[in-house]
C-alpha cells in the first residue's frame, strides 16, 4: 500500500474547497466518527444549556399568584424565576410551566436521540472499531456515510421543532400529551427521533457486518477487544429494538395527522399501549447507551493498570446477556398501568439483569488487584464511572421491587437513579474513552494536569448535584414539577449548585481539547502502552488504518507475556524473558 494511503487521514488537500469537499463527500470510517463527534458535543452543548434552565428555574419554589380568566373565573397561574412569564405567543401570556414543560423535554430529547445514543457508537465506534479489528474500514463505507446525513437530517428536524416554539411532552412523548399539544413543533420533534432511528439502524448493521467478516488474520471472536464486544452487542439491539420506536412515531404521527385512534380512548384507541411499544424500545435503548460504556471501561482498565482483564470471556458473555435480557424489561416502567400478574414477572425479570450487569463490575474490580496503575486522566475516569455507575445500579432494585416502587414511581428518586446509570455511566465512560483515544486520533496530547482537575470537578459536582435528589424522590418530591413546597428548597439549590460547577468543569475540558488542537505535543504512537491494534498505528492514522495488513499473534490484555508495541520494553517488565521471546518473536 503506498502513495496518498500512507498519509495522515486528517492530512489536507491541495486546495481548501478540495479539503472540505473531501470530508463532504468522505467514505473515511475516522473522518465519518470525528464528524459525529462534533455534532455530538454540540448536542452534548444543546441539552446542557436546556438544564441549566431546568435546574436555575428550580432554585426557588416557584409562587402561585391568581389571575382572572377571560370567563370571570379565577385560575391560578405559575410564576417562575428564571422562565419568563411576560413572553407571549399569539398574543397570550404563556404561563411559565409551560416555558419549563419545554424546556426539560428538550434536554431529555436531545440528550437521548441526538447525544447519548450516537455518542459512543456513532464517534467513537466508527473511528476505532474497523482499527481494532485491523480493518480498512467498515463493511458498507457509503452506507455509513448515508447514515450520518440521516443523523443530521433528523437533527434538522428536531431544530425546527424548537424555532416552531418547543414541545412540551416529555422525551418520551406520552399519549394523550404527544396527540393534543401544539401541532407542528411535536410533530417535527417526533419525525426527528423516527429519522434518528435510521441512522442508528444502519450504523448498527454495519458494525454486525464488520465484526463478522472483517477481522484480521490471527484475530478469532475470543481475541477482539472488549470494546467490540460492547459495540457488537450494541449494534444488535439497534438492528432489532429500533424498528419498534420507529413504526412506534409512525403511528403517532398518523394518529395526529388523520385521527386514526390507535392511541386516542376518544377514537377507541388505547394511551397505555403507546407505552408498551415505546418502552420496548426504549429500555434496550438504555443498553445501548450504557453498553458501549462498558467497553471503554474495560479498555480504560486493562491498560492503564498494564494487566491481563480478569474473566475476559465473561465479561464478553455478559454483554450479549444483557443485550438478550433487555428486551425482557420493559414493563417495569409502567407497575402502576398493569396486572399484578404482569407486575411481578417484570419485577423479576428487571432484577435478573443485575447477574450480568454485577458480572462486569465484579471482573473489573478484580483487575484492580496487584495492578501497576496509572492514575491518568482516563483511568480516573474509569474509577469514577465504577463508583457512580454501581450506584445507579444498586438504586435500581428499590425501583424494581413492587412495594417500594409504588412510593418512589415519578419521583426524584427516578431521575437521580437514571442520571447514575446514563451519566454516572455513559457520560463518564465517554470521557474517559475520548481521553484515552485522543492522541491516536488527533495526534495531539493534552494537558494532563488540568484534565485531571476538570475530571475531578466533574466527579465531584455530579455527585453533588445527583446524589440529594435521592433524598428528594424519598421525601415524596416528584420529578417533572416547576413548583415544590418549601420544604424541598435546600436540597434542590444544593443540586443547582451542583449542575453550575460541573458546568465549569466542562468547560475546562473543552479548553484543554482546544488548547491541545491548537498547540499540543505530537502524540507517539503508543502513549499508553496499549496491546490492541489501533496502537501499532500512526498517530493519527493512515487513510487505510495501517501500511500494511495486521496479523494478529496475541490477545489484546495479554500484558503478562507481550511488550507492546512502540515502547521501551524497560517499561514494561515481564516475569519471564525467555516466555517474551518466544511468543514475541519479531512480531514488534
Amino acid at each position: 500500500m503506498s502513495g496518498h494511503h500512507d498519509v495522515s487521514y486528517l492530512a489536507p488537500k491541495d486546495t481548501l474547497w478540495k479539503t472540505i469537499w473531501s470530508w463532504v463527500y468522505t467514505v473515511d470510517h475516522k473522518k465519518i466518527g470525528v464528524m459525529y463527534l462534533s455534532a455530538i458535543l454540540l448536542a452534548f452543548f444543546l441539552g446542557g444549556v436546556a438544564a441549566m434552565a431546568v435546574r436555575l428555574e428550580l432554585w426557588a419554589p416557584t409562587q402561585t399568584v391568581l389571575e382572572r380568566a377571560n370567563d370571570g373565573t379565577v385560575t391560578p397561574v405559575t410564576r417562575g424565576v428564571f422562565l419568563d412569564p411576560g413572553i407571549k405567543e399569539n398574543g397570550k401570556e404563556v404561563p411559565p410551566n409551560v416555558w419549563y414543560n419545554r424546556a426539560f423535554t428538550l434536554h431529555g430529547a436531545i440528550m437521548v436521540f441526538l447525544f447519548i445514543i450516537p455518542s459512543i457508537p456513532a464517534a467513537l465506534g466508527n473511528i476505532f472499531l474497523p482499527i481494532m479489528l485491523g480493518a480498512k474500514d467498515v463493511a458498507f463505507p457509503r452506507l455509513n456515510l448515508f447514515s450520518w446525513y440521516v443523523y443530521v437530517f433528523g437533527g434538522l428536524f428536531a431544530i425546527y421543532s424548537i424555532l416552531a416554539g418547543g414541545v412540551e411532552t416529555g422525551w418520551t412523548f406520552y399519549t394523550p400529551y404527544s396527540t393534543t399539544t401544539e401541532w407542528g413543533a411535536t410533530t417535527a420533534m417526533v419525525l426527528a427521533a423516527f429519522i434518528l432511528g435510521f441512522s442508528s439502524i444502519f450504523t448498527g448493521m454495519n458494525f454486525i457486518v464488520t465484526v463478522h467478516k472483517l477481522r484480521a488474520p490471527g484475530m478469532g471472536w475470543f481475541d477482539m477487544p472488549l470494546f467490540v464486544w460492547a459495540v457488537y452487542a450494541t449494534a444488535i439491539i439497534q438492528v432489532l429494538a429500533t424498528p419498534v420506536l420507529g413504526i412506534t412515531l409512525l403511528m403517532l404521527v398518523f394518529e395526529r395527522l388523520f385521527k386514526i385512534g390507535i392511541f386516542d380512548p376518544a377514537l377507541g384507541g388505547d394511551a397505555v399501549l403507546f407505552q408498551h411499544f415505546f418502552w420496548f424500545y426504549s429500555h434496550p435503548a438504555v443498553y445501548i447507551m450504557i453498553l458501549p460504556g462498558f467497553g471503554i471501561a474495560s479498555e480504560l482498565i486493562a491498560v492503564h493498570c498494564r494487566k491481563r482483564l480478569f474473566g475476559y470471556k465473561a465479561i464478553a458473555f455478559s454483554s450479549i446477556a444483557i443485550a438478550a435480557i433487555s428486551f425482557l424489561v420493559w414493563g417495569h416502567h409502567m407497575f402502576l398501568s398493569e396486572t399484578a400478574a404482569a407486575n411481578i414477572v417484570f419485577s423479576g425479570l428487571t432484577f435478573l439483569v443485575a447477574i450480568p450487569t454485577a458480572i462486569k463490575v465484579f471482573n473489573w474490580l478484580a483487575t484492580f488487584y496487584k495492578a501497576s496503575i496509572s492514575w491518568n486522566t482516563p483511568m480516573l475516569y474509569a474509577a469514577f464511572f465504577i463508583f457512580c455507575f454501581t450506584i445507579g445500579g444498586l438504586t435500581g432494585p428499590p425501583l424494581a421491587t413492587l412495594a417500594t416502587d409504588i412510593h418512589l414511581h415519578d419521583t426524584y428518586f427516578v431521575v437521580a437513579h437514571f442520571h447514575y446509570v446514563m451519566m454516572g455511566g455513559t457520560v463518564l465512560a465517554f470521557m474517559g474513552g475520548l481521553h484515552h483515544w485522543w492522541p491516536k486520533f488527533t495526534g495531539r496530547m493534552y494537558n494532563e494536569f488540568w484534565a485531571r482537575v476538570a475530571s475531578v470537578i466533574v466527579f465531584i459536582a455530579f455527585n453533588i448535584t445527583f446524589f440529594v435528589q435521592f433524598f428528594l424522590g424519598t421525601q415524596g418530591m416528584p420529578r417533572r414539577y416547576a413548583t415544590y413546597d418549601e420544604h424541598f428548597q435546600l436540597l434542590h439549590q444544593i443540586s443547582t449548585a451542583g449542575a453550575l460547577l460541573l458546568l465549569v468543569g466542562f468547560l475546562i475540558h473543552a479548553a484543554v481539547f482546544a488548547q491541545s488542537l491548537v498547540a499540543g505535543a505530537k502524540a507517539p504512537k503508543n502513549p499508553w502502552g496499549g496491546l490492541s491494534l489501533e496502537w501499532e498505528t500512526e498517530s493519527p492514522p493512515v487513510e487505510h488504518n495501517f501500511h500494511r495488513e495486521p496479523v494478529v499473534t496475541h490477545g489484546p490484555y495479554d500484558y503478562d507475556t507481550v511488550v507492546p508495541a512502540h515502547v521501551d520494553p524497560r517499561d514494561y517488565p515481564l516475569p519471564d524473558p525467555a516466555e517474551v521471546r518466544r511468543v514475541h518473536g519479531d512480531h514488534h
